[in-house]
């Protein structure tokens, strides 16, 4: 595993975006894994070291999250800034194209990018987030994104990443992992999220409504993997059904998990590494 970093240019100034990545750095091949909304990077390190024998596999952590930059104003966060950095991160790479791996946030980013005319997007994995993104998800989401509980152990902070995430069943190993690399010890000696509580500020702009994204995906051209959670509340099954009409694409439902799978147990693995390789 490497580091790597670049600089962005935002509406307010610069900021740094920070990635992660796994295999042959001058491989040709290169995969992009996208995280969600609250998490970053990390969360892909068991499927990264999987493809990391035929991939360059390069994880960023959005502004905001992991160990990128905070913006200095939380109206920038949102999906234009979150585009222009990518662009600028596949430069900085020199990826001419590129697979997509996108949990919730960073499968609506890759659908957008995979939208564009000219895209370097070549094949696109959608994980539990589709062509709609229901209100009612976006309302529970709004109940705990931006907010800043402290914990006095990395023990408390799983404890209560367990308590609401409907990752479905996984190993101690795994939840240490799914915890330690979201959160911070600060000088206080409290744990807590390693996010800026700003990223809040897209759900605090009026009342949230249904996010229709069709056009979008409509726009989309390549072979696309929809993987759903079984109880997934953002990816339904009639939006799961409406998707699967379109040519090209395949669908992939993970049992025992909700929003979203974390693409760590081995089956996950295989059905995206199988559609990749295809």
């Amino acid at each position: 595993m490497r580091e790597g970093s670049v600089k962005c240019l935002g509406p307010h100034g610069f900021h740094r975006v920070r990635w992660t990545e796994w295999g042959e750095p001058d491989n040709p091949r290169v995969l992009v894994c996208a995280h969600g909304l609250t998490r970053c990077g990390r969360d892909f390190d068991t499927l990264a070291r999987a493809l990391a024998d035929t991939y360059r596999v390069v994880c960023p952590d959005a502004a905001g999250r992991g160990r990128s930059d905070w913006l200095a104003d939380k109206a920038d966060y949102g999906y234009p800034l979150y585009l222009s950095d990518t662009v600028t991160t596949l430069a900085a790479l020199h990826a001419e194209s590129v697979d997509w791996v996108g949990t919730s946030m960073g499968g609506i980013l890759g659908m957008l990018l995979a939208a564009q005319p000219g895209t370097p997007v070549r094949r696109l994995v959608l994980n539990d987030v589709g062509c709609v993104v229901p209100k009612a998800a976006l309302e529970r989401i709004a109940t705990y994104v931006g907010r800043a509980p402290a914990f006095d152990s990395l023990e408390a902070l799983e404890a209560a990443m367990r308590s609401v995430s409907p990752f479905g069943p996984h190993t101690p190993a795994q939840w240490r992992h799914l915890a330690e690399h979201v959160s911070r010890r600060d000088e206080d000696g409290k744990w807590r999220f390693r996010y800026d509580p700003g990223i809040a500020a897209p759900f605090q702009q009026g009342p949230l409504a249904d996010v229709d994204l069709r056009p979008a995906w409509r726009a989309v051209q390549g072979p696309v993997l929809v993987v759903r959670g079984a109880g997934s509340d953002l990816l339904t099954p009639e939006i799961t059904e409406e998707m699967r009409t379109r040519p090209g694409t395949q669908v992939h439902v993970v049992p025992d998990a909700g929003h979203a799978p974390t693409l760590m147990d081995p089956a996950q693995v295989a059905a995206v590494r199988a559609f990749l390789l295809a």
